[in-house]
């Protein structure tokens, strides 16, 4: 897939702008802050419907306006798309589709981007959370149905643990609390079938993030990746001390569970027997403290989790085979071409060794499209069509060679 044109009204900084994009490299250079990663932060909104860098949609509005519009031209093969989000600063947002007015939830369906950017590292440094939303939406880039399970599971977490936090405020225990009942039976399947999911893309990235992590580093560091689920007993987002019974491994990190079954009876099984476990602390804390939500995905490399025993160039490798490895999956299963691969930024935090093999890397996408304040850290065959970008203007774009 390609992104031929790009154009934006009233987007981040830009009052007006439109781009025209080629097939291969396309190198977005201009200081920080002069707007080019919005550029990039635009493409990448149709696949995903959201920011790598905020997390609701008005800081994405220019200031004084009440709507951005972002509109770009898709082509793959013969085929040609035309798809325009509007951000509206108060209400609903809408889409089009060939000029058509769809569900905005339709346009991920017809572009996939995968999106490198400094905050990845965070992917493997930071809280568990980071790394669910980081399945999360590779589940619904490879599946769009997924959407819907995960927003019918939030409704239900949030309403569980709004009459548990009622409960506790009333005093309320045991055969009162009947309603409960109820909403595990909701919260274990949709809970369910998303575990289920995650175990099976963490499976299916396996392979891939081993090949993208030994491309990057130049070396075989055995990167793993597998589920501490909280289903299991324990409870990955609570410190260990807290964690109880399967609440780490000898390393201080969450336990992965790679024996955990599979098929849906055993996790409900298992869910179910978590949950009756933890009613008290539940009712004591007003939390829901089993499911999916607070599940990690444990990332380890030399046989040591990442977080906390990896270098910093160990931890990039990660990150970035993370994404490669989601771009090969996408790679594999779509109708659409090769995704389009955007390098935010990336350059400037590698050394010149990982430079050249993520260069080598992704060349070989049908579009790839790097943001770079300094050209020159951009390995040379990328550099094939560069576009200057200064305050919210497109100054212009050269061609190699021209």
């Amino acid at each position: 897939m390609i992104v031929e044109h790009l154009s934006l009204v009233d987007f981040r900084n830009y009052a007006v702008a439109d781009v025209t994009l080629g097939p291969g490299p396309n190198v977005f250079v201009g200081r920080n802050g002069q707007g080019k990663t919005n550029l990039a932060e635009a493409i990448a909104y149709l696949a995903t419907l959201g920011s790598h860098r905020v997390s609701n949609d008005p800081p994405l509005v220019r200031d004084g306006a009440d709507a951005a519009i972002v509109r770009a031209r898709l082509t793959h093969g013969d085929r040609s798309v035309l798809l325009e989000a509007q951000l509206n600063r108060q209400g609903a947002n809408k889409a089009r589709v060939n000029g058509a007015p769809v569900k905005t939830t339709e346009l991920p369906r017809y572009a996939q981007v995968v999106l490198f950017a400094p905050e990845d590292l965070q992917i493997v440094r930071g809280d568990p959370s980071l790394r669910r939303r980081f399945m999360d939406q590779l589940l619904v880039q490879r599946s769009p149905r997924f959407a819907g399970v995960i927003s019918d599971y939030d409704r239900v977490l949030r309403q569980r643990t709004a009459l548990l936090k009622s409960a506790k405020v009333r005093g309320i225990r045991g055969e009162q609390l009947s309603t409960l009942d109820v909403w595990d039976d909701k919260l274990v399947a949709l809970g369910t079938e998303l575990i289920q999911a995650r175990l099976g893309l963490a499976a299916d990235l396996s392979m891939p993030l081993i090949a993208a992590y030994s491309a990057i580093a130049g070396a075989d560091h055995r990167p793993q990746l597998d589920w501490a689920l909280s289903v299991r007993g324990g409870d990955p987002e609570a410190s260990l001390s807290e964690a109880g019974v399967g609440g780490g491994a000898p390393d201080g990190s969450p336990a992965p569970d790679g024996n955990v079954g599979t098929r849906p009876t055993q996790i409900a099984e298992l869910f179910r027997e978590a949950l009756a476990e933890r009613r008290a602390a539940e009712l004591d804390r007003g939390l829901t403290l089993v499911g999916p939500h607070r599940d990690d995905l444990v990332l380890r490399v030399r046989d040591l989790p990442v977080k906390g025993y990896a270098s910093h160039g160990e931890s990039w490798s990660v990150a970035l085979a993370l994404r490669l490895a989601s771009a090969e999956l996408l790679r594999a299963d779509s109708r659409l071409g090769d995704p389009v691969l955007i390098l935010d930024d990336v350059f400037a935090e590698l050394d010149t060794d990982r430079r050249a093999r993520l260069a080598d890397l992704t060349v070989g996408y049908e579009q790839v499209i790097v943001t770079a304040a300094v050209e020159e850290d951009v390995p040379l065959g990328l550099r094939t069509r560069v576009v200057r970008v200064e305050a919210g203007r497109i100054l212009e774009a050269t061609d190699a060679g021209a």
